[in-house]
């Protein structure tokens, strides 16, 4: 699953070197919006360190098998954000997923149809039991994926990150494959 094409306009592919420079553009352009809940966001300060990611991303392809974790989530042929499993605990075939859309493609539907299209990915070709996803409790745009998706909330977990100036609470979502199918 190099490129699969969500619908007419949503399609998620694996980045590459030549994404470097829109992907780091949209990165800053969305840095204030983003910045809410997204911790990383300081660390981002020139094309140089979204190649640096692609190429993390790249190198754990290779090394997990030529399976993707990753991918851009591409709307109308421009990238628009990014999915993936941040984590596959390959043992308990448990995927945690992880997402981020530029403020400019919010409210168009993008994410839901990545965020299902990415469930069943991890579901048929990865094989996995569970797919996780950890949000922050007050990040309700973000809650809704996976309480559209008939995740369960397993709990939550305190200060579980870091966001600048202060700590966030997570509520930790879980859906397992029999529920999906």
């Amino acid at each position: 699953m190099l490129i699969h094409k969500v619908d007419e306009d949503v399609s998620l592919r694996m980045l590459n070197i030549n994404d470097a420079e829109e992907f780091y553009n949209l990165t800053i352009s969305s840095k204030a919006y983003l910045k809410e809940w997204l911790g990383w966001l300081d660390f981002i300060e020139s094309v140089e360190d979204t190649a640096q990611n692609i190429n993390a991303r790249l190198k754990s392809f290779a090394e997990n098998g030529g399976i993707p974790r990753s991918f851009a989530i591409i709307y109308k042929g421009k990238i628009a954000g990014t999915i993936g499993f941040n984590d596959i605990n390959k043992l308990n075939k448990i995927g945690t997923i992880g997402y981020w859309l530029g403020e400019h493609f919010q409210g168009k539907g993008i994410m839901s149809k990545a965020f299902k299209s990415l469930i069943d990915y991890g579901f048929k070709n990865l094989g996995l039991n569970k797919i996780e996803v950890s949000v922050a409790v007050e990040n309700n745009k973000s809650r809704v994926l996976p309480e559209r998706f008939g995740f369960v909330e397993e709990g939550k977990i305190r200060q579980a990150e870091w966001l600048y100036d202060h700590y966030v609470d997570h509520i930790i979502y879980g859906l397992l494959v029999n529920e999906w199918y």
